[in-house]
Parts: structure tokens; C-alpha cells; sequence
């Protein structure tokens, strides 16, 4: 695929969330799109939306779990970007009428304190490097028809990103009393139980999936920065969301963060 058909994806789904509208998904039109193509769109779309005057907050993973993996048939994770408009401070608001059909899960979110780069970081350095972490909610909303589609098209979408919200409590890692993966997350909407699970859930180890992401992000020579935000990926089932919804997400150790949904 040349370069004018990743700039031409990447436009048609930027123009997608931009307009609030659902999309065809790219593999009904290119059924042998290759996960390293759809990379490809999402560096375009990176330099749209950049070049837009938006500004990279630091990067996040997705399909973290083992069984979210199985079921795309992958082995790694995938990735994307986060955005300065995607950020909701907690206790505000998100509104349904900008977005398409979002959803939300409960995440773990790292602040870097120093550079990470890969290619063979390990969970120790991770840890050793993190300054923070905090409580998350991600909002998810993929442009594709449905909420349906393939690796490729996932990846492409920036990985289906969105909004986030970080919890007010930043706590030093170093403080913690029991290790991330064991820390339990909650997730409440409108008061009623929706979800649970623990920091295992994210590829055994939150500080695996940052780990794995600064060993992926050094196959282009890039790497991980002293002050990125990383959302490690979710802990929950993500949930569909409705106007009119309270959203609490609660984190052993860690605090709570919480968002409501208007029209």
C-alpha cells in the first residue's frame, strides 16, 4: 500500500470522529490490510491530528488481557496515542452528542519519571522508572459501524481512543502496600456494580504492558518520556455508556475517579 491510501484512512477516520459518524471498516475494502499498514494509518493520523495543533499526552495499550488476545488471535498488544482534548478531569463530564458509542473501563494509569527505552525494558525498570500511578477511566468509542472490527482496523482507529479521565490522587509507587497486579478495581454506573477484576488482569502485571509497549514503540526508535501519562490497559469489561450515567471507578490503594455522561 503507498502512501497516499494510509493519509486517505487516516483522513476518513479522523473526519469520523471529528463529525461524530460511523465508518466502514478499512478491511471491506482492503481485506489483507497487515497490522504494520495499519500502523502506518496511525501514523498518519497522528501527524493529522498533531499537525491539527493537538498535543500528545503520552501513549496506552489495549488488548492487554489473554483473552482478548486469543480472541483477535494475537500475541502482543496493540497501541495508540492520547490526546491534550481527550482529557476530563475527574468528576466532570462527558457528552454522547460528541461521541459515537462509547464505552468505559477501569485502567491503571503510570507517570513516567524518567525515559524508558526499549528494545529489552523489563517490569523492574518499568517500576523503577514510574513516579506515580493513578486511578483511570477510558472512554473508548471505535469509528467503525457497529463497534465491529478486525486487528488491523483497531490499530489503524488509534486503538478506538477517546477520552480519559485520571483519578485527583497521584501515588508514589514506591508507597504502595501491595504489589499492582493484586490491587482490585471496581467499576460502578449509576451506582450499581458493572464490572470487577485486578491489576493481573493487564498482562499479569501492569508493569508488564508498559514494559511490552516500550519494546514495541523501540522498533521505530522511538521511546517511552520522563512525564508521559501510560494507560496500561483495562482491568474491566468495557461498558456501554448512556446519557445520563454516573460513572465511579474504584482502585484498592489507588482512589477513586469518576465521570457523569450528558446528552
Amino acid at each position: 500500500m503507498k502512501v497516499p491510501l494510509y493519509r486517505k484512512f487516516a483522513e476518513l477516520l479522523n473526519e469520523a470522529e471529528r463529525e461524530k459518524r460511523e465508518v466502514a471498516r478499512i478491511t471491506e475494502e482492503v481485506p489483507d490490510l497487515s497490522a504494520e499498514e495499519a500502523y502506518k494509518i496511525q501514523e498518519e493520523l497522528i501527524k493529522i491530528k498533531t499537525n491539527s495543533g493537538h498535543r500528545i499526552i503520552g501513549p496506552k495499550m489495549g488488548l492487554t488481557s489473554q483473552a482478548k488476545m486469543a480472541q483477535m488471535k494475537v500475541k502482543e498488544p496493540i497501541y495508540g496515542y492520547l490526546f491534550d482534548y481527550m482529557f476530563v478531569p475527574s468528576g466532570g463530564a462527558i457528552r454522547m452528542s460528541e461521541l459515537i458509542h462509547p464505552k468505559v473501563e477501569v485502567e491503571i494509569a503510570f507517570i513516567l519519571g524518567e525515559d524508558l527505552e526499549g528494545p529489552h525494558v523489563t517490569s523492574a525498570q518499568v517500576l523503577s522508572a514510574t513516579k506515580y500511578v493513578a486511578p483511570a477511566l477510558e472512554i473508548i468509542d471505535s469509528r467503525y459501524q457497529d463497534f465491529t472490527f478486525t486487528l488491523p482496523d483497531v490499530i489503524a482507529d488509534n486503538a478506538s481512543s477517546s477520552r480519559v479521565v485520571i483519578g485527583n490522587t497521584m501515588t508514589p509507587i514506591h508507597s504502595l502496600k501491595t504489589d499492582l497486579d493484586l490491587i482490585g478495581a471496581a467499576l460502578y454506573i449509576n451506582g450499581e456494580l458493572k464490572a470487577c477484576g485486578a491489576g493481573a488482569a493487564v498482562f499479569n502485571h501492569p508493569a508488564n504492558s508498559v514494559a511490552v509497549l516500550a519494546n514495541m514503540l523501540a522498533r521505530k526508535g522511538e521511546r517511552l518520556k520522563a512525564g508521559d501519562i501510560i494507560l496500561t490497559g483495562g482491568i474491566t469489561e468495557a461498558i456501554q455508556l448512556s446519557a445520563g450515567d454516573t460513572v465511579i471507578g474504584q482502585l484498592d490503594q489507588l482512589g477513586d475517579v469518576s465521570l457523569s455522561v450528558k446528552e
